[in-house]
């Protein structure tokens, strides 16, 4: 197996801190000297603007032109302005994707073919893969549940957050099963906490219940520099290193690289 992680940050809820945390985490390991690569599978493109990086640009510089079969993965990589973070960026072209490929029966695996030749011919260029998925439970999140060894979902601490978790672990169940049967989740991330809301510790409360040792014990609050980041298109921990957005994202980052052990054990 590749000494290469490939993890997607997902949640089919919109507005849960998915791609803030994708890129904030891709900077955090950047910053710890460990290269990596982001896929921006969602066609808003927020990783992409995020990262400082066009999304109206052609398309053929895209994810879509990897997964429409048009180009490699090593063709569309772009460097971000960070040291050691690439991306593959997207754009709004790439929701057509689900109906343009409607006849091939092979579709849910075109996003880990694309990166296991990628791999096979680069091994080691990168530490991890993070693949920022979209806000739904559509054909692009499936290719990404297929190509990801493990999974953190950021979950919100507001009201129906644990339902929807439970739509999307059928759904992750249901891949297992059929297409991906070594994925697991690494762990559930508690964002946009409110410690003057007793909603935030109620499901902060049976959140850690529920998933126990899968949630992290970081939680990430609410922030207005969270939130004014991606506009100046950097990651928070660039453009306030010292807000409690920030804080959180650093102690997330180390939190996280602390459980890479168990995944080397377990490959």
């Amino acid at each position: 197996m590749s000494k290469t992680e490939i993890l997607a940050i997902i949640n089919q809820k919109g507005g849960v801190g998915k791609t803030t945390t994708a890129i904030n985490l891709a900077a955090g390991i950047a910053l710890k000297n460990k290269k990596v690569l982001v896929i921006d599978l969602d066609p808003q493109g927020n990783a992409t603007t995020g990262l400082g990086i066009s999304n109206s640009e052609n398309s053929d510089q895209t994810v879509y032109a990897v997964l429409n079969g048009t180009k490699n993965i090593l063709d569309v990589i772009k460097k971000s302005k960070f040291e050691n973070l690439d991306i593959i960026s997207s754009n709004v072209d790439l929701s057509g994707l689900e109906v343009e490929t409607a006849g091939d029966n092979r579709r849910a695996f075109i996003l880990k073919e694309q990166i296991m030749a990628y791999l096979n011919d680069y091994k080691g260029k990168y530490e991890y893969i993070l693949i920022d998925c979209p806000p739904s439970l559509s054909l692009l999140t499936v290719m990404a549940l297929v190509a990801s060894h493990s999974l953190v979902v950021p979950l919100q601490t507001e009201f129906f957050a644990l339902e929807g978790l439970t739509q999307l672990m059928k759904t992750i169940d249901r891949v297992k099963i059929n297409l991906n049967s070594e994925l697991k989740i690494k762990g559930i991330l508690l964002t946009m906490y409110d410690k003057r809301n007793k909603l935030s510790g109620q499901v902060e409360k049976e959140a850690r219940d529920y998933f126990k040792e899968k949630v992290y014990s970081t939680v990430i609050p609410r922030n207005v520099r969270l939130s004014e980041a991606p506009s100046h298109g950097v990651p928070v921990l660039v453009y306030d290193e010292t807000c409690p957005g920030s804080k959180s994202y650093f102690n997330f980052t180390e939190e996280f690289l602390s459980k890479k052990e168990n995944f080397e054990s377990a490959a």
